[in-house]
Formats: C-alpha cells, structure tokens, sequence
C-alpha cells in the first residue's frame, strides 16, 4: 500500500500536491460553513426559505459575472495573485457576513460577495491545467474529487459541533481557513502561467482586448456544445444536493438525518473508487465517457420517481455517483484540453458556467415542478435531459473526438 501510494506521489509534480493540500483544507473551511448557512439566515433573522432563497440567488447570479470577469484577469495577470486575492477577500467577506445584523444588508453584501469571491474559480482551474500534463489531467483531476469529497465527510461534522454552539464560529472558522490557504499560495506557490513561445514578439493585448477574447471561445463552436451539454447534464445534477431533500422528506417522509447518510454514501463510494475508475476510464475516448455518465445520471435520477424504498434510493445515489465518477474528472480533462494555453482562463471561466448557470436555475425550476405538478415529473424531466445531453456528447465524439487535442488524453 505505502508503495503505490509512492509511486502515486511521484507520478505528480510537486506543485500538484501543494494545490491538493490547499484545495482540502479551503473546502473544510467551505464545507463546515455551506450546509448551515440557509439554518444561519432563517433563523438569526426569523425569515422562511424563500428570503433564504433570494439571497443563495444572489450569489449564485453574481458569481456567473465574477467568474466571467475572473476568466479576464487569470489570462491578463496570471493565476497565483487573483487566487491569493480571492481567499483573502474570502476571508473577510466571509466575517461581514456573521456580523450582520439584518437580513436586508445581506442582499448587498450578497451581490458584493458573489462578485469577488468568484473571480478565482478560473484560475484555481486553469492552475491545475498548467502544472498537469495531457496524460495526466484525467486522473489528476480525479484525486481533487476524492478531496473534495474528503471534505464533505469532515467539514459539515465539524460545522454541525460549532453552529449548536454559535454561529459565528463558522464565519469566524471560514475566514481562518482561507487566511491559511491564502498563506500557503504565497509561501509555497509560484505563478504557472506558461510564456507564449510568440509573446515576446506579440505587441502586448490590451484588457479590453482581453475581454473580447471570449468572442473566440464562442467561435469554438465543439466547446460551446459541449458547455450546453453539460449544463443541461448539470441541471439534472444539481437536483441531489437541492431538491431531492425536498422530494424524499414531503413524499417518503424522509428525514435530514437518512438524506444525509444517502449523501455520505455517495462520499465514501467517490473516495474509495475515483481513482481507479479515472486509470480505467483515462485510454477511453472522453466525450464517449460523458455520454455514458449522462446515461447513469439518467438512470439514478429517474429511478427517483419510480421507487420508494430506502434500499433502492441508496443504489439509485450509488449509480449517480458512478455516472458522476465518470463526469467530473473527464469534463474537466476536455475543458482544458479544448483551451488554447494562451486563453485557458477564459475557457475555464466558460466552462463555469456549465456549473453555476444550473446552480442559478434548476432550484426554482424545480421547486415550480414540485409545487405545482406531480413531483414524480422532477425526475422523468430530468431522465429526458440526461438522454439528451448523452446524445449530444456522442454526437461531439462523431465530429471532433478524433482531434489529435482529444486523442491525447489517451497518451
């Protein structure tokens, strides 16, 4: 075991596990904060879920245009400065949060922050493209789900201990994590943005230039299909950590406490096989992995509104999970494989949007779903739009999956 594990180690450049040791301890800081926050709003400020809601809207629209303009500033300035900005500002932003003293400062605060703190979600990726190699993204962006969900395991316990103390631990906890984060960038980080081999010879690009770059990323039109398949996928995706809990407590009389342990074991399932799945899968063909991803999203999701005993919701978690093992790791793998280097994060920065606009959308569509039809509708919905965003990824696999950029992800 003390082997493979050495041999794994060496397999990555050491910037890679900087990045891993930082993204964990960040998502502690993220994990013990998010669950409670909703709990946070309703009850310091007596307020029911939809001003809960309105505010979670808030971040997740303004975080679309934060991204946007991050995407901007990572091709124009580098990766290393807007990340450390980013967890510093997280930092802070994250404490005005706990000190405020009505609901109605949270909407501003709610814009302000949405903005900022995601200005570095492109380059946090577009850093990871830089120090991994073709052959190596595949499973390198695997390890980082087996963190992630690492954390899910460990932050919401350690945030369940401190919230029924106060809840201004969290905030206070949160901002801690992301100063040491922050510390951890400056101290051990060095910039990865890689020099153009023609730059030097290149009359420097203005920001405004910079800017209208993105109309080249919407010029490629392979990567703007398989962005919109993928928010479609996601749409369906996102319904697991948001209305799914809705769905199984008003029409199976589920409690938090058996949703949780549905959650917990979709967790464990990613740590213990992500990355043997990601050696498996890495020779495969990657938009024909995605479509059978969205195929066992299909299947998980729709199974929902068939079944109602607890042992067949647990296999329909355990085969969104395989579907998302498949997902993750590969849709991250071809975004960066489709970025010219010069143009990685505003690639990246699009690529977001195949998360957040679905994290933005599905809620209230779902909710319009579960509030005025036959809940049941939800997951057949989401059933067809995973057979669709499967078709889709095959049908990039005719056109363009032969392209050597592709291919190579078989090295």
């Amino acid at each position: 075991m003390f082997t493979s594990l050495k041999t794994l180690y060496h397999q990555f450049p050491s910037k890679f596990w900087i990045i891993l040791l930082a993204v964990f301890i960040d998502s502690i800081g993220s994990t013990l904060l998010f669950p409670f926050f909703s709990l946070y709003i309703t009850e310091r400020f007596n307020v029911g879920m939809t001003q809960a809601g309105m505010v979670l809207g808030l971040f997740s629209i303004f975080g679309v245009i934060g991204n946007i303009i991050g995407g901007v500033l990572t091709d124009k300035f580098g990766r290393r400065k807007l990340i450390i900005f980013g967890l510093v500002f997280s930092a802070f932003s994250t404490l005005s949060l706990g000190f405020a003293t009505s609901l109605a400062m949270l909407y501003p605060l709610a814009i302000f922050i949405g903005i900022l703190s995601s200005i570095a979600g492109p380059a946090h990726q577009a850093m990871m493209a830089d120090i991994l190699d073709e052959h190596q993204r595949q499973e390198g962006f695997g390890l980082l789900r087996v963190t992630n969900n690492l954390s899910w395991i460990i932050g919401p316990s350690i945030g369940g201990f401190l919230a029924s103390r106060s809840y201004m631990l969290l905030f206070i906890m949160d901002a801690v994590v992301s100063c040491i984060v922050a510390f951890i960038f400056y101290q051990f980080m060095t910039e990865t943005k890689p020099q153009n081999q023609h730059e030097e010879n290149k009359p420097k690009e203005s920001l405004l230039q910079t800017i209208a770059g993105y109309g080249t990323v919407f010029k490629d039109f392979g990567f703007t299909a398989f962005v919109l398949a993928a928010i479609l996928m996601n749409m369906v995706y996102q319904q697991m950590y948001n209305s799914l809990s809705i769905f199984l407590r008003d029409n199976h009389n589920m409690d938090p406490q058996s949703y949780g342990f549905l959650m917990t074991t979709s967790a464990i399932t990613v740590i213990l096989f992500q990355i043997w799945v990601s050696r498996k899968i890495k020779h495969r063909p990657p938009f024909l992995i995605m479509a059978f991803g969205s195929l066992f999203y299909m299947l998980g999701f729709s199974m929902f509104g068939f079944v109602s005993l607890y042992w067949l919701f647990i296999l329909a978690i355990f085969i969104i999970t395989i579907g998302e093992m498949f997902v993750v790791p590969t849709s991250q793998t071809l975004a960066a494989n489709f970025a010219p280097v010069e143009m990685r994060g505003r690639y990246m920065a699009i690529f977001g949007m195949a998360w957040l606009l679905p994290s933005t959308i599905a809620p209230t569509l779902a909710g319009l779903v579960l509030d005025n039809l036959n809940p049941n509708l939800l997951w057949y919905i989401g059933g067809i739009l995973c057979i669709i965003a499967a078709c889709a990824f095959y049908g990039l696999h005719i056109k363009i999956g032969k392209q050597e950029k592709f291919i190579s992800i078989k090295a």
